[in-house]
């Protein structure tokens, strides 16, 4: 019987150290977001800094709720990061140019669309 309920509390314990672990991971994970985003000020920031401090579960849900799906930040790394394998697969702009101007001159793409894809990748350059 001592081995049933050592083991269950060992278990019990187990369960509660993970909780207990994947609480401070969240918290720290919304805490490095908040302070890394560029859209919110500073009293923004503050605020939901007190907030995930005053009502920990409720704040982090209120949080995750709240914020975007995408932000500048993510756009501008994604933007590197196409840039960045375009470079590694030796795509230049240039090349992406002419084969979007060819691709208008037989019709797959209309103006604006050139125009779209044009300016898109110029921003990558």
């Amino acid at each position: 019987m001592l081995l049933a309920e050592s083991f269950l509390d060992v278990f019990w314990w187990m369960v509660v150290a993970f909780f207990w672990v994947m609480y401070f991971w969240v918290f720290i994970s919304l805490f490095g977001d908040i302070l890394r985003r560029d859209d919110h000020s500073g009293w923004a920031k503050a605020g939901w800094i007190v907030l995930l401090f005053v009502l920990p579960f409720l704040g982090a849900l209120i949080y995750i709720i709240a914020r975007p799906k995408v932000t500048p930040q993510d756009v501008r790394a994604a933007t590197q990061i196409e840039a960045a394998q375009r470079a590694v697969a030796g795509v230049s702009t240039a090349d992406e140019l002419s084969k979007l101007a060819e691709l208008r001159s037989q019709g797959v793409l209309n103006d604006q669309e050139y125009e779209d894809l044009k300016r898109r990748a110029l921003a990558g350059a």
